[in-house]
Protein backbone atom coordinates (compact mmCIF):
# COMPACT_ATOMS: atom_id res chain seq x y z
CA UNK A 1 0.00 0.00 0.00
CA UNK A 2 2.66 2.42 0.55
CA UNK A 3 4.67 1.86 -2.34
CA UNK A 4 1.59 2.30 -4.11
CA UNK A 5 1.12 5.68 -2.56
CA UNK A 6 4.90 6.57 -3.34
CA UNK A 7 4.17 5.78 -7.07
CA UNK A 8 0.84 7.64 -7.52
CA UNK A 9 2.67 10.72 -5.77
CA UNK A 10 5.27 10.43 -7.82
CA UNK A 11 3.11 9.94 -10.89
CA UNK A 12 0.91 12.98 -10.06
CA UNK A 13 4.36 15.14 -9.56
CA UNK A 14 5.75 14.56 -12.87
CA UNK A 15 2.19 15.43 -14.78
CA UNK A 16 2.32 18.98 -12.45
CA UNK A 17 6.24 19.41 -13.93
CA UNK A 18 5.56 18.19 -17.46
CA UNK A 19 2.37 21.26 -17.37
CA UNK A 20 4.30 23.37 -16.29
CA UNK A 21 6.63 25.77 -18.49
CA UNK A 22 10.34 26.32 -17.28
CA UNK A 23 13.14 28.65 -18.50
CA UNK A 24 16.76 30.17 -17.43
CA UNK A 25 18.84 32.63 -17.63
CA UNK A 26 22.59 33.30 -17.30
CA UNK A 27 22.68 36.62 -14.97
CA UNK A 28 26.53 36.43 -15.32
CA UNK A 29 25.77 36.72 -19.46
CA UNK A 30 23.24 39.60 -19.03
CA UNK A 31 25.51 41.68 -16.57
CA UNK A 32 28.35 41.28 -19.33
CA UNK A 33 25.73 43.26 -21.76
CA UNK A 34 24.94 45.99 -19.25
CA UNK A 35 27.31 49.41 -19.31
CA UNK A 36 25.57 50.53 -16.17
CA UNK A 37 27.14 47.65 -14.45
CA UNK A 38 31.03 47.73 -15.95
CA UNK A 39 30.86 51.32 -14.93
CA UNK A 40 29.87 50.41 -10.85
CA UNK A 41 32.68 47.40 -10.95
CA UNK A 42 35.04 49.97 -12.50
CA UNK A 43 34.45 52.47 -9.45
CA UNK A 44 33.89 49.62 -6.93
CA UNK A 45 37.35 48.38 -7.71
CA UNK A 46 38.98 51.79 -8.01
CA UNK A 47 37.61 52.51 -4.13
CA UNK A 48 38.77 48.93 -3.29
CA UNK A 49 42.64 49.63 -4.15
CA UNK A 50 42.43 52.93 -3.15
CA UNK A 51 40.95 51.53 0.51
CA UNK A 52 43.31 48.81 0.59
CA UNK A 53 46.52 51.28 0.12
CA UNK A 54 45.04 53.23 2.70
CA UNK A 55 44.71 50.46 5.19
CA UNK A 56 48.44 48.81 4.15
CA UNK A 57 50.24 52.09 4.91
CA UNK A 58 48.69 52.19 8.66
CA UNK A 59 50.11 48.04 9.35
CA UNK A 60 53.08 49.40 7.64
CA UNK A 61 53.25 52.45 10.31
CA UNK A 62 53.16 50.04 13.14
CA UNK A 63 55.77 47.62 11.28
CA UNK A 64 58.13 50.81 11.30
CA UNK A 65 57.40 51.58 15.11
CA UNK A 66 57.82 47.94 16.27
CA UNK A 67 61.41 47.66 14.08
CA UNK A 68 62.45 50.87 15.83
CA UNK A 69 61.60 49.91 19.59
CA UNK A 70 63.49 46.57 19.40
CA UNK A 71 66.28 48.79 18.01
CA UNK A 72 65.92 51.44 21.07
CA UNK A 73 64.61 49.14 23.08
CA UNK A 74 67.71 48.51 25.66
CA UNK A 75 67.82 52.25 26.06
CA UNK A 76 64.44 52.84 27.66
CA UNK A 77 62.70 52.68 30.87
CA UNK A 78 60.14 50.38 31.59
CA UNK A 79 58.02 53.16 31.52
CA UNK A 80 59.24 54.90 28.39
CA UNK A 81 58.80 51.15 27.28
CA UNK A 82 55.75 50.30 28.03
CA UNK A 83 54.48 53.93 26.56
CA UNK A 84 55.79 53.09 23.31
CA UNK A 85 54.19 49.62 23.33
CA UNK A 86 50.89 51.15 23.99
CA UNK A 87 51.62 53.34 21.13
CA UNK A 88 51.79 50.95 18.78
CA UNK A 89 48.87 48.79 20.14
CA UNK A 90 46.61 51.89 19.65
CA UNK A 91 48.11 52.66 16.01
CA UNK A 92 47.07 48.40 15.15
CA UNK A 93 43.75 49.13 16.46
CA UNK A 94 43.27 52.17 14.59
CA UNK A 95 44.23 50.22 11.65
CA UNK A 96 42.22 47.02 12.38
CA UNK A 97 39.31 49.50 13.04
CA UNK A 98 39.58 50.95 9.53
CA UNK A 99 39.86 47.75 7.83
CA UNK A 100 36.81 46.52 9.12
CA UNK A 101 34.77 49.82 8.99
CA UNK A 102 35.92 49.46 4.90
CA UNK A 103 35.87 46.06 4.03
CA UNK A 104 33.83 44.50 6.58
CA UNK A 105 30.13 42.99 6.81
CA UNK A 106 28.12 46.18 5.70
CA UNK A 107 31.21 48.36 5.50
CA UNK A 108 31.81 50.82 3.22
CA UNK A 109 32.65 49.05 0.18
CA UNK A 110 29.95 46.64 1.23
CA UNK A 111 27.35 49.62 0.90
CA UNK A 112 28.53 51.22 -2.41
CA UNK A 113 28.27 48.00 -4.18
CA UNK A 114 24.47 48.17 -3.10
CA UNK A 115 23.64 51.56 -4.08
CA UNK A 116 25.32 50.66 -6.71
CA UNK A 117 24.68 47.12 -8.23
CA UNK A 118 20.93 47.10 -6.56
CA UNK A 119 19.28 49.51 -9.47
CA UNK A 120 20.30 47.05 -12.44
CA UNK A 121 19.84 43.86 -10.21
CA UNK A 122 16.25 45.01 -9.90
CA UNK A 123 16.12 46.21 -13.61
CA UNK A 124 16.99 42.31 -14.80
CA UNK A 125 14.55 41.37 -12.57
CA UNK A 126 11.66 43.37 -13.77
CA UNK A 127 13.09 42.31 -17.10
CA UNK A 128 12.89 38.39 -16.52
CA UNK A 129 9.16 39.10 -14.70
CA UNK A 130 8.00 40.31 -17.98
CA UNK A 131 9.63 37.52 -20.54
CA UNK A 132 7.62 34.93 -17.61
CA UNK A 133 4.59 36.78 -17.98
CA UNK A 134 4.37 37.17 -22.01
CA UNK A 135 5.82 33.64 -22.43
CA UNK A 136 4.12 31.88 -19.40
CA UNK A 137 6.46 30.78 -17.81
CA UNK A 138 5.89 29.19 -14.00
CA UNK A 139 9.68 29.06 -12.81
CA UNK A 140 12.83 30.97 -13.84
CA UNK A 141 16.07 29.41 -12.89
CA UNK A 142 19.38 31.62 -12.59
CA UNK A 143 22.10 29.38 -14.25
CA UNK A 144 25.00 30.86 -12.87
CA UNK A 145 24.10 30.86 -8.64
CA UNK A 146 23.07 27.30 -9.71
CA UNK A 147 25.99 25.03 -9.70
CA UNK A 148 24.16 21.93 -9.05
CA UNK A 149 22.25 22.73 -12.37
CA UNK A 150 24.13 19.64 -14.19
CA UNK A 151 22.71 19.97 -17.67
CA UNK A 152 20.15 22.83 -19.59
CA UNK A 153 18.99 22.82 -22.55
CA UNK A 154 19.77 26.31 -24.92
CA UNK A 155 16.48 26.15 -25.84
CA UNK A 156 15.11 26.98 -22.50
CA UNK A 157 17.55 29.77 -22.40
CA UNK A 158 16.05 33.03 -22.42
CA UNK A 159 18.68 35.52 -21.17
CA UNK A 160 18.89 36.97 -24.71
CA UNK A 161 14.68 37.89 -24.13
CA UNK A 162 15.48 39.24 -21.21
CA UNK A 163 18.10 41.79 -22.31
CA UNK A 164 16.09 42.61 -25.80
CA UNK A 165 13.37 43.42 -22.94
CA UNK A 166 15.94 45.78 -21.38
CA UNK A 167 16.62 47.68 -24.24
CA UNK A 168 20.23 45.96 -25.11
CA UNK A 169 21.62 43.95 -28.03
CA UNK A 170 22.38 40.10 -27.50
CA UNK A 171 26.11 38.96 -28.28
CA UNK A 172 27.89 42.25 -27.66
CA UNK A 173 29.31 41.14 -24.36
CA UNK A 174 31.52 43.94 -23.06
CA UNK A 175 35.05 44.00 -20.72
CA UNK A 176 35.14 41.49 -18.40
CA UNK A 177 33.17 41.86 -15.40
CA UNK A 178 34.05 39.56 -12.98
CA UNK A 179 37.59 41.18 -12.73
CA UNK A 180 37.90 42.52 -9.02
CA UNK A 181 34.07 41.97 -8.91
CA UNK A 182 35.13 40.66 -5.03
CA UNK A 183 37.42 43.19 -4.37
CA UNK A 184 36.25 42.97 -0.71
CA UNK A 185 36.61 38.92 -0.98
CA UNK A 186 40.66 39.65 -1.62
CA UNK A 187 41.63 42.46 0.97
CA UNK A 188 44.60 41.35 3.52
CA UNK A 189 43.70 39.73 6.62
CA UNK A 190 44.62 41.86 10.13
CA UNK A 191 48.54 43.29 9.50
CA UNK A 192 48.74 41.45 6.13
CA UNK A 193 49.60 43.30 2.80
CA UNK A 194 48.28 42.83 -0.82
CA UNK A 195 51.68 40.84 -1.74
CA UNK A 196 51.16 38.17 0.47
CA UNK A 197 47.88 37.67 -0.78
CA UNK A 198 47.55 35.31 -3.67
CA UNK A 199 45.46 36.56 -6.98
CA UNK A 200 42.01 35.64 -7.46
CA UNK A 201 41.24 33.48 -11.02
CA UNK A 202 39.67 34.85 -13.41
CA UNK A 203 36.03 34.36 -14.30
CA UNK A 204 35.02 33.11 -17.67
CA UNK A 205 31.97 35.10 -18.90
CA UNK A 206 31.53 33.61 -22.34
CA UNK A 207 28.08 32.88 -23.48
CA UNK A 208 27.24 29.30 -25.71
CA UNK A 209 26.81 31.07 -28.77
CA UNK A 210 24.06 28.24 -29.68
CA UNK A 211 20.57 30.05 -28.77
Amino acid sequence: MRKFILLALAACLSVSLHAQKFAYVDSKYILSHVPEYQQAQQEINKLSIQWQKEIEMKYESVARLETSLQAEKVLLTEEMRKQREQEIDQKRQEAKDLQKQRFGVEGDLFKRREELIKPIQDQIYEAIQEVASTSGLMVVFDKANHSNMLYTNPKQDVSDKVLKKMGLKPGEILDDSEKGEEGSDDQPKDGETKDQKGNNNNRNNEKPKDK
